[in-house]
């Protein structure tokens, strides 16, 4: 019984890994830039979302819908003041750029909202389901799900729209797609954006059941690259199911040996498996951006 409780517990916190991942690799795959703030913007979500609930006592809905659009917002205003003017730069200054971008937001989060952690009421309640022989909260079946429906969208977005099918381009070769007429820099304005949106749903999704506070940020960006690195940099089905993978790792190491060692084991592994396939465990054996 032990053992279903600590897996269900693992996909949970790995549903949230996996979106922290893709928001990364959505800017990755156009950019080439890892962007290190991707965790504030989980932490922004969670945020905006108890305020939207608890201050200005908005239903949920509408609340939700609300908390990713003003997000998304951050996420443009970031790639149009931070990223935009130094798109000449090295990648290596971007990146840099990223980290003192999520900084920055750090201790704006600190200014607004202060150091302490803050609630969010479970979205279906709060009593107990027994499932597979565990007990879990019904959060977790909305952290679960959703995370599932967001990734079959994307995978519709990218296989059957124009916009998807341009980023995915931008993706391959920027100049060619420049040449066969698609906007780029609209594209990686778009990027940004979605990211931001992913983000921000992660943080929505996890207030409930962990509470949120200023200080999340910098461990989630770090999982969430550990999770795309692992995965394969530039595959979403890696980014994916590595999530998924150092959830479990976590929560199985944290339960069966110690909770000093959940965020030590799921890094070991990951650099055991970058030892002995350096691209990830779904990525190509050659990575031309690396």
């Amino acid at each position: 019984m032990e053992i279903q409780q600590y897996i269900l517990s693992g996909i949970t916190i790995g549903s949230i890994y996996a979106l922290v991942a893709l928001g990364f690799n959505f800017i990755f795959n156009t950019t080439d830039i890892i962007n290190f703030a991707q965790g504030e913007f989980v932490v922004f979500g969670g945020m905006i979302m108890v305020s939207l609930v608890s201050i200005f006592k908005l239903p949920m809905v509408i609340a939700f819908f609300i908390t990713i659009f003003l997000v998304m917002f951050l996420g443009l205003l970031f790639e149009r003041l931070a990223i935009q003017p130094l798109k000449d730069s090295p990648i290596i200054t971007l990146i840099i750029c990223t980290i003192g971008v999520s900084v920055l937001l750090r201790g704006l989060v600190m200014v607004i909202w202060g150091k302490g952690s803050y609630p969010l009421p479970h979205f279906s309640g709060e009593s107990p389901l027994h499932f597979w022989r565990a007990t879990i909260l019904p959060q977790v079946l909305w952290i679960i799900g959703i995370t599932l429906v967001l990734v079959f969208l994307l995978g519709l977005f990218f296989r059957r729209t124009l916009t998807g099918k341009a980023m995915r381009a931008c993706a391959v070769d920027k100049v060619a797609a420049s040449l066969m007429g698609i906007k780029v820099k609209r594209m990686i304005l778009f990027s940004f954006a979605l990211s931001a949106a992913f983000g921000a749903i992660g943080g929505i999704l996890i207030t409930p059941i962990s509470l949120m506070d200023f200080g999340r940020g910098p461990m989630l960006a770090l999982k969430g690259f550990s999770a795309l690195v692992l995965g394969g940099l530039g595959s979403s089905f890696g980014a994916v199911v590595a999530g998924f993978l150092i959830g479990v790792i976590e929560a199985l190491g944290a339960g069966l040996i110690s909770s000093g060692f959940k965020d030590a084991l799921s890094l070991v592994i990951l650099l055991l498996v970058l030892y002995v396939r350096p691209s990830g465990i779904f990525g190509v054996k050659e990575m031309t951006k690396v």
